[in-house]
């Protein structure tokens, strides 16, 4: 692009950055803003500046995205970039920027219950394994360095290789005079394999994906959450010794400008509570945990896992650096490869997310309006399993839309054998559906409205154009509840029949509201109209 336009691109993004708290962010709008400026420099005369936009360059920039979930998300980001420009804030080409762009439908689903339970059985297997392993060295660990073990014996020797991979992470290695080196105490340890040394103590990068499985599953948490989460305090207690309850500090980055943190409250109660999944991540994690923070003073995650190899370059600066041979959280990259590694498909944790929101049934740590919206509503397993509740209120939608609709018929002239009433002409009042016990119509004649046997001809239009006039001045006397309670309905047929009459007709017999028309019609509202 010409020199201008890129200088007036840099300094939007550079203006919408300070809003911005993530790399990924930042990435994600730099690539958006590559394929809009690709898209100007294939234009016949791009444009040297943002002032050169047009709004037909616009127009067919959005007719080439506004199809797909994915476009909609291009055209939202770029908008928000250009309308950082204040040359573009004012006059049409604000006004197209400004044009709406529908929500993306959503691309994931919850859970099926067989699926689920497939994901969550596979999830428990791994890190209930890992937990038992680590939990089992763990005991023989402090019984060595309680002085509990004969020494010399292989508990003794399996003890002091613990001690070393507790304080180093790694298991002693013997160099090859040719170069190389292996597991001094394979035939011991049985094995080289992480299971069989290090992982002894500490979790693998898969067996930590496993854990946040079984979190996101249980407090529908995001995944971003675990990179950051610090480690669960113990909230004060009042001597109580049968249960533990742990504040867990959970990160919202969408909450505002920054990083915030709210806190939860779970509580170990037993082996069914949700706080027992809580104790089980800290008791698998402690050796991790342990070893970065004598490594790097201060470090206090939860997620830690020790990895295969240490990494050449710490790249994705949207999560903590390894410390160590300890890294933390889990990157998208790790949970596709768990879900892909155990046939499951890609990544599980937004479906896993979804499939809990939706089953407990108010909102997780977002708005009531982002619970519905985004969540609830375009489910498909919600949907099926509230078709009976949809079709009851569709029943009830449409009952009360035939309340609040006109009920009789529009006739040119009154019929000698019909009826007079206060608003209409009763073509057979002991066929009413409001009949009384002694026979006759139990309706007041406002309900007359709602009637089958209703007739309205031209000689009523003046009363009711009155009527209809004198409800809509009770709009501003009364306050919501009363008003629609007792005279909503009876506006909404009103307006039903003004539809039917005609507006040229209604408006016309305005003109001939007689005092007699006036002085009914005062009868009919006389009890809100009275000071």
């Amino acid at each position: 692009m010409a020199e201008p336009m890129q200088r007036s691109l840099a300094a939007a993004f550079a203006a919408q950055s300070r809003l911005w708290n993530s790399h990924r962010t930042a990435r994600n709008y730099w690539r958006k803003l590559g394929l809009f400026t690709e898209f100007l420099c294939e234009l016949d005369s791009p444009p040297d500046d943002l002032d050169g936009l047009t709004v037909a360059v616009l127009q067919s920039w959005r007719d080439l995205h506004i199809g797909t979930n994915t476009g909609k998300g291009i055209l939202s980001l770029v908008r928000t970039v250009l309308q950082q420009d204040p040359r573009l804030d004012a006059g049409p080409m604000a006004d197209e920027l400004a044009r709406r762009i529908p929500k993306p439908a959503p691309s994931k689903q919850s859970y099926e219950e067989s699926k689920r339970d497939r994901v969550m059985v596979t999830a428990e297997r791994q890190f209930r394994a890992a937990w038992l392993r680590i939990g089992e060295n763990t005991r023989l660990l402090n019984k060595w360095r309680a002085g509990d073990v004969l020494e010399g014996s292989r508990e003794w020797r399996i003890g002091e290789v613990l001690d070393q991979i507790a304080r180093t992470g790694v298991v002693p290695r013997t160099v090859h005079p040719r170069g190389g080196s292996s597991v001094t105490n394979r035939h011991l340890l049985g094995g080289w394999g992480p299971e069989k040394t290090w992982g002894r103590l500490f979790l693998t990068r898969g067996e930590l994906t496993a854990l946040a499985v079984l979190l996101t599953d249980r407090f529908a948490w995001n995944l971003s959450v675990y990179d950051r989460m610090p480690v669960p305090t113990r909230a004060p207690s009042a001597g109580e010794t049968a249960s533990v309850t742990y504040q867990v500090q959970v990160e919202k980055r969408r909450a505002g400008i920054g990083r915030w943190f709210s806190t939860e409250n779970i509580t170990d109660s037993g082996a069914d509570s949700p706080g027992r999944l809580i104790t089980r991540a800290l008791e698998a994690t402690a050796h991790a945990r342990d070893l970065a923070g004598r490594l790097r003073p201060g470090t206090d995650l939860l997620m830690a896992a020790r990895d295969h190899r240490s990494e050449p370059k710490h790249t994705d600066l949207d999560r903590p650096a390894p410390v160590g041979p300890v890294s933390f959280g889990v990157s998208d990259d790790m949970a596709k490869l768990w879900g892909r590694s155990h046939k499951l498909g890609g990544s599980p944790f937004q479906r896993s997310r979804r499939t809990t929101i939706t089953e407990e049934g108010r909102p997780l740590q977002h708005t009531q309006g982002t619970h519905e919206s985004v969540y609830v509503l375009p489910d498909k397993r919600v949907q099926r399993a509230s078709r009976d509740v949809f079709e009851d209120g569709a029943r009830e939608a449409l009952e009360q839309a035939r309340a609040a609709v006109f009920g009789g018929k529009i006739t040119d002239r009154p019929d000698p054998g019909h009826q007079e009433t206060a608003t209409v002409d009763c073509e057979d009042e002991e066929s009413s559906p409001w009949p009384t016990p002694g026979g006759g119509c139990g309706a007041d004649f406002l309900l007359c409205l709602a009637c089958p046997n209703a007739h309205v001809h031209p000689g009523h239009h003046p009363r009711l154009v009155h009527l209809h006039q004198q409800i809509l001045s009770l709009r501003s006397a009364l306050d919501d509840h009363t008003f629609h309670q007792r005279w909503s309905d009876h506006q909404l047929r009103l307006e039903n029949l003004r539809k039917k009459v005609g507006l040229t007709a209604w408006t016309a017999a305005l003109t001939r509201v007689s005092d007699t028309d006036r002085t009914i019609v005062q009868l009919l509202v006389k009890e809100d109209l009275a000071p």
